[in-house]
């Protein structure tokens, strides 16, 4: 992503409610998982769900990311189980984890099929896998742009990629039903503008305390509706792998 981005991102990741949604959800589907679990988050940022992991009690997490900046955020808020390095070859040993996580990380990746091909490989048998991505090539905007998105996808065609990777899919859905309008209108009419296309900006904006209070008590509300039966649109696609 761009840089002046990735600075905001470290900014904001702690307490915006889409970041915030987002592992609430993530954690609610790993309540099961017994806390001494080998998790490897791909793509960990500043470290907010490493934090939130040790928060519930998981004991055994690490992560990586391919931003320098991003590592040293998590340093600094005393992660140290965390390394730079290319999630298209995560170095780990075959069978190390029973969990990996993968939150918009897929989609950075220009070999995505060779990345899901080493995640399975560093899974134990049986193990698990939680990805979530941009949905939707119609949802494509400058925002993609300054992240340095290769793609975003549809429910099928991750599943596919999954399936050829090895994976066994458990389950599959589309996640954040509610702004995918409002996303669409929003992207379709900003994509016509001079300013998108010569001055390309990011759709991550800062909101008040009480519109960022809102929204993630709405996505809580999401997010039952979602453990309970999925939604058929989204602005993100998730899958649950297993090996």
């Amino acid at each position: 992503m761009d840089k002046g981005y990735e600075e905001k991102y470290h900014n904001i990741e702690t307490n915006h409610w889409w970041y915030v949604s987002r592992r609430r959800v993530i954690l609610s589907l790993i309540a099961n998982l017994r806390k001494d679990a080998a998790i490897l988050d791909i793509g960990c940022s500043g470290g907010a769900l490493l934090l939130d992991l040790k928060e519930a009690g998981f004991t055994n997490v690490k992560g990586i990311d391919f931003s320098p900046e991003a590592i040293e955020q998590c340093k600094k808020k005393g992660l140290n189980d965390v390394a730079v390095m290319d999630a298209h070859f995560p170095d780990f040993a075959d069978g190390q984890f029973d969990l990996i996580i993968a939150s918009d990380c897929l989609e950075h990746l220009e070999k995505d099929e060779v990345a899901l091909g080493n995640w399975n490989r560093i899974l134990k048998p049986g193990g698990r896998g939680l990805i979530f991505v941009p949905a939707f090539m119609s949802l494509w905007s400058e925002h993609d742009v300054v992240n340095h998105h290769f793609r975003r996808y549809t429910k099928d065609e991750l599943v596919t990629k999954a399936k050829r990777a090895g994976f066994t899919v458990q389950r599959s859905s589309y996640w954040n039903f509610a702004m995918f309008f409002p996303a669409w209108l929003y992207r379709k009419i900003r994509n016509q503008s001079k300013s998108a296309k010569d001055n390309p900006e990011d759709h991550m904006d800062k909101f008040s305390p009480g519109t960022n209070a809102l929204l993630k008590a709405w996505m809580g509300m999401e997010n039952a509706l979602f453990r309970a039966t999925g939604f058929p649109l989204g602005v993100s696609v998730m899958v649950d792998l297993k090996k």
